[in-house]
């Protein structure tokens, strides 16, 4: 169990660091600083030995926080710190390291270790894979310190702004289209560019980085149940039945957004539809208009009501008639979704990435 005193500094950071990976090696295999190269100003070297003598340096890089716009810089420094050092990898050792920083780390091939025993350590020679999980949310973070996360309703309305949207946002404007307070918008965009999802420029306007990543990012703090009230029903004679009723029923039931995997082949056809992921305003009436029964088990619809009503933005009409979710929005909820659902997430981006002017206007 790791320490549960918060390390002050980065010596202290690092001391902490080593014995947790020290702990997690295998058995006869050990870590250890070294001495460092005389004029190389790293904040230190490790050492990793296995049983065979195989030995591996890695070059260290020690930080009491980690932001996600900090993680390019963290290669390319540690990169450059590594020439010379035969095979040498770059490791950073952090007092906390958030799920989304610890993702980008990986993704740009940065070992990483922090105090509540979080890590990741990967080295070709001597061969070596080491993950462990530690803290999820920051356990000394004091008060006042700027929350790590894109829940609630204002996150989610400025998100789908962003990504719906190819523009320079001024926040006035920005404020205008996502419909959220001057406060809340300050604070999301704070938030962003301290993970790097967005920059602002010397005329203070907005413009994100990466719109995958920025939905990449809000999938860690919205899901498709987790926002919702979710009812699972039957639809008795399949799918494609309900489809035509929602298609053709006399009220028309305008207030649903199809979503999911039957919302997913309008544009990225994956693999046939088992169920229905629907956010609708009303269950219970939706469930009457279109001729479901309650369901304990094997249920082929869920019915959501939303506790952010957003998903209701920008909704597409297609040539059934079928009222369909944004593809930022589908997208999100597939990478949250069940079963297949993260897979048919990464063949939707791929067409979105593609056909981007056709739905990012």
């Amino acid at each position: 169990m790791a320490d549960s005193t918060a390390p002050e500094t980065e010596e202290e950071i690092m001391r902490r660091g080593v014995a947790l990976l020290a702990k997690s090696l295998p058995s006869e295999w050990s870590a250890e600083f070294t001495p460092q190269v005389t004029g190389r100003p790293v904040d230190n070297l490790l050492r990793i030995s296995a049983p065979s003598g195989q030995t591996s340096t890695m070059v260290v890089e020690a930080k009491r926080v980690v932001v996600g716009r900090d993680v390019p810089v963290l290669r390319e420094r540690l990169d450059v710190l590594a020439l010379g050092i035969p095979d040498a990898k770059g490791i950073v050792f952090a007092r906390y390291l958030s799920p989304p920083v610890r993702t980008r780390l990986a993704n740009e091939g940065l070992s990483y270790v922090d105090a509540t025993g979080n890590m990741r350590v990967e080295l070709d020679s001597p061969a070596l894979f080491l993950s462990d999980r530690g803290a999820d949310r920051d356990p000394w973070r004091g008060p006042g310190r700027p929350r790590g996360t894109l829940k609630g309703e204002p996150a989610a309305r400025i998100v789908r702004a962003l990504a719906d949207f190819a523009e320079a946002w001024t926040i006035r404007q920005l404020v205008d289209v996502a419909n959220t307070s001057t406060g809340s918008t300050y604070r999301v965009i704070d938030y962003l560019e301290s993970e790097g999802l967005a920059n602002r420029d010397q005329s203070g306007l907005i413009r994100i980085a990466d719109w995958v990543q920025l939905l990449r990012r809000w999938s860690d703090d919205y899901g498709f149940v987790r926002n919702s009230t979710v009812t699972r029903w039957i639809a008795p004679r399949g799918l494609s039945d309900l489809m035509s009723r929602m298609a053709t029923s006399d009220t028309s039931l305008k207030n649903y957004a199809l979503t999911g995997t039957l919302a997913a082949q309008e544009w990225a056809a994956y693999a046939t539809a088992r169920s229905a992921m629907i956010y609708v305003k009303d269950a219970e009436e939706a469930a009457t208009s279109w001729g479901l029964r309650p369901a304990d088990a094997g249920a082929n619809v869920m019915l959501a009501e939303p506790k952010i009503d957003v998903v209701f933005e920008r909704t597409l009409s297609n040539e059934a008639g079928l009222e369909l979710a944004a593809p930022s929005q589908v997208v999100v909820d597939l990478m949250t979704g069940p079963g297949r659902s993260p897979s048919e997430a990464e063949e939707l981006l791929g067409w979105m990435r593609q056909n981007e002017k056709s739905w990012r206007t």
